[in-house]
């Protein structure tokens, strides 16, 4: 399994492995080390690509390896114990790791998860300590997150057991240790959740331009561009083909701020006459036609290496992404960035456009969508159903908010939300977003105890 270099277990170790009936270790205990493989130039992620390591990812962690080694190691019954950083359960490199605890001759009995507390003074990252058996899997995991006020106390045995919840990991989800309040609500959600790939509904990427610089530009660059037109005709057609785009960064919760910025819409499923737009046409040539060609080549003028945006079938005035949902952008909708710590979605009726690091959502019962997503109750259910990345950022991408399952509602209910949801976003407040929490506990049938835990 590992490189030719590495540890000879079977041979150093022959007459544990050739026991009849029993050939590997009955414990496997340890702290592997935590080096990333992509670090020093990925000399790490060379060497253990062909090494057949099924948990391999490049972007990963060397401690992921130790743990398919560990279990590949145990005779059958046997267990392995390892303290690693608690990355895997929830960032997108760790997916391998996941679906090979998560198989069927691997029975994963124990995990405490230490995210945000302390549980080793000399530790630099936050941890966790698995404890699993070569034994088919019954998907019952005792599982606890450390809390400070349980810190002091988990050597009592009988505090894990109050206080751990039964948990069944999934192979292609994130790896989520909830309290037993919480996996009470998570199920009853669930229960009554109809997939969100099952709505009628549709989620598209913002505008990719492949050259920003040229094609997002400010207000004044707007005007400039608009002054420059020829007659008042070309003014309307240019104003309307220059249109107010929002960032993910400039989603909130409930709300935006603009940047004052604006995209040159040119989007090739439209099939533009750029001539048509002279004012457009010679700002972007401004930039350089090199620049925009759509060739993947290289140029070179006055001496400077000019780098084309990358091969498409494209125009060089239009953007890079085709769009041909183009007509979406008008509708109602649903924006929220891409890459997030804060989970913030705002429900749109003024038509903006959004670039790539923002997705919408159009289609139907907008408004309940966008009070759901905002509330405390998506939060702690869903929240790390999508992957983590550094620093805590969640990556919203569709194939993750395909599976989530929301309550089905009807157009009354909707409209009351939707009524709820104009009223906070002229002005936002925690009180008018509590309201809103409160008539989801209502209908999802929560009780006291289960409202309090949100």
């Amino acid at each position: 399994l590992p490189p030719t270099e590495c540890f000879l277990w079977h041979t150093w170790f022959r007459d544990v492995f050739e026991r009849e009936g029993r050939g590997g270790f009955d414990i496997v205990i340890g702290n592997p080390p935590y080096i990333q493989l992509q670090a020093n130039g990925s000399l790490l992620a060379t060497r253990y690509a062909e090494a057949g390591y099924s948990t391999f990812d490049k972007r990963g962690d060397i401690y992921s390896l130790f743990y398919e080694l560990s279990r590949r190691l145990l005779a059958p019954g046997g267990h392995l114990c390892l303290i690693t950083s608690n990355k895997w359960m929830r960032a997108a490199y760790g997916a391998a790791t996941r679906r090979f605890l998560a198989a069927e001759d691997t029975d994963v009995l124990l995990l405490l998860d230490c995210a945000g507390t302390k549980l080793f003074e000399t530790a630099t990252v936050d941890v966790n300590i698995l404890l699993a058996a070569a034994s088919p899997n019954r998907h019952a995991t005792q599982a606890l997150t450390v809390t400070p006020e349980l810190r002091t106390c988990l050597t009592d045995s009988g505090v894990f057991r109050l206080h751990a919840a039964c948990m069944a990991f999934p192979a292609d989800e994130s790896w989520v240790v909830l309290s037993p309040i919480e996996a009470s609500i998570k199920r009853k959600i669930e229960a009554v959740g109809t997939p969100l790939r099952e709505w009628d509904i549709h989620i598209y990427r913002g505008v990719l331009t492949g050259c920003n610089e040229a094609f997002i530009i400010p207000t004044s660059r707007r005007d400039e561009i608009l002054a420059a037109c020829r007659d008042e005709a070309e003014r309307e057609r240019t104003a309307a083909l220059i249109r107010p785009i929002l960032r993910g960064r400039d989603i909130k919760r409930y709300g935006y701020e603009w940047a004052e910025l604006w995209v040159i819409a040119t989007f090739p499923s439209r099939h533009y006459d750029i001539d048509s737009y002279p004012a457009v046409r010679d700002y972007l040539l401004s930039f350089g036609r090199e620049r925009l060609e759509q060739t993947g080549a290289t140029y070179r003028r006055d001496g400077m290496e000019i780098k084309a945006r990358k091969k498409t079938n494209n125009q060089w005035f239009e953007t890079q992404d085709s769009i041909s949902y183009w007509e979406d952008f008008d509708e109602h909708k649903i924006i929220y960035p891409n890459m997030t710590k804060f989970l913030p979605f705002y429900y749109d009726v003024e038509g903006f456009l959004t670039n790539q690091k923002c997705f919408i959502i159009t289609g139907k019962y907008l408004a309940f969508l966008t009070a759901f997503f905002n509330s405390s109750l998506f939060k702690l259910c869903f929240r790390d159903n999508f992957p983590e990345l550094l620093g805590g950022t969640r990556e919203l991408s569709k194939v993750f908010f395909d599976k989530i399952p929301v309550l089905a509602v009807d157009d009354e209910t909707n409209a009351k939300f939707a009524a709820l949801v104009e009223d906070i976003q002229q002005a936002y407040s925690e009180e008018k977003a509590a309201k809103i929490d409160q008539l989801l506990f209502d209908l999802y049938n929560l009780s006291e105890e289960e409202r309090d835990s949100c």
